[in-house]
């Protein structure tokens, strides 16, 4: 989508994601926690903003996303919408509030609709969590799934690396994300797959596939805003493509002015009243 005027601005649904598939549009999404960043990332002309719970690693520091609290996510999540006026905003589910227990699944997506006035929640996992994205759907809240490298078990991967190499797992994915589709999910995002098996999936089911590390013959793709933005420098794999060097930029403007206070150069008459 390119870039929009305040006096055009049509809100993207889930009808339009799906359309967007069916012509072959490719669609564009970008995780956002914070009202200004969002504002800049919707402003821009994205179609889709993620609160991830990647907010765990890039906002609070924690070497997994497993720490951060429904709350904490509510808390970014409302951020973000009160900056969008176009982009369609999903918001991660975080551990231990869906998985097992299909009515706390159902209590957490109602209280992120409620709280942030969000669009959308996404969950990982596909048939071992069945029940709770079933509980959810029957609620009217739309639900984004997430399959292959799904960071909320890293524990049981015990690795980052590369998912479904193997035939078993990849038919297991196949499988899941027809799961998926058949529950009611309006989208499927697949990370760090081999680019075969993304494309067969986005060919096999009829909701668009939205890749990070799967290839590009998905529907759609998404990275995390610090990453592509080169904010964080330790995180570079290979499907990252760094767009900026935010990080340089920043260091460059602080010493500046420190530089500047140090010296008494900050402020100079005209900046002062």
């Amino acid at each position: 989508m390119s870039v929009h005027s305040s006096a055009n601005i049509k809100r993207i649904t889930t009808h339009t994601l799906q359309e967007m598939k069916l012509r072959g549009e490719k669609i564009s999404m970008l995780t956002a926690y914070d009202y200004s960043m969002a504002r800049i990332v919707d402003e821009a002309g994205i179609d889709i903003i993620l609160v991830g719970d990647s907010a765990s690693n890039v906002m609070a520091g924690h070497e997994t996303t497993l720490p951060i609290t429904l709350d904490q996510m509510i808390y970014h999540a409302s951020s973000v919408v009160r900056a969008v006026r176009r982009a369609f905003v999903v918001v991660d589910i975080p551990f231990g509030n869906y998985q097992g227990n299909s009515s706390e699944a159902l209590r957490s997506a109602i209280r992120i609709m409620k709280e942030s006035g969000a669009h959308s929640v996404k969950v990982e996992g596909g048939s071992e969590i069945k029940e709770s994205v079933l509980r959810i759907l029957s609620a009217g809240v739309p639900v984004m799934g997430h399959l292959g490298l799904t960071p909320q078990s890293i524990y049981k991967f015990g690795t980052y690396t590369v998912r479904a190499k193997e035939d078993t797992e990849a038919q297991k994915l196949i499988d899941d994300a027809k799961v998926l589709e058949e529950c009611g999910c309006y989208a499927i995002v697949l990370e760090k797959i081999p680019a075969a098996l993304a494309t067969k999936v986005a060919e096999t089911v009829s909701i668009p596939v939205i890749g990070i590390g799967a290839g590009g013959g998905v529907d759609g793709q998404v990275l995390v805003m610090h990453d592509m933005l080169g904010i964080t420098q330790e995180f570079k794999p290979r499907f990252l493509r760094q767009y900026a060097d935010l990080q340089s930029v920043m260091m460059n403007a602080f010493k500046s002015y420190i530089a500047d206070v140090k010296a008494k150069d900050f402020p100079n008459e005209s900046e002062s009243y």
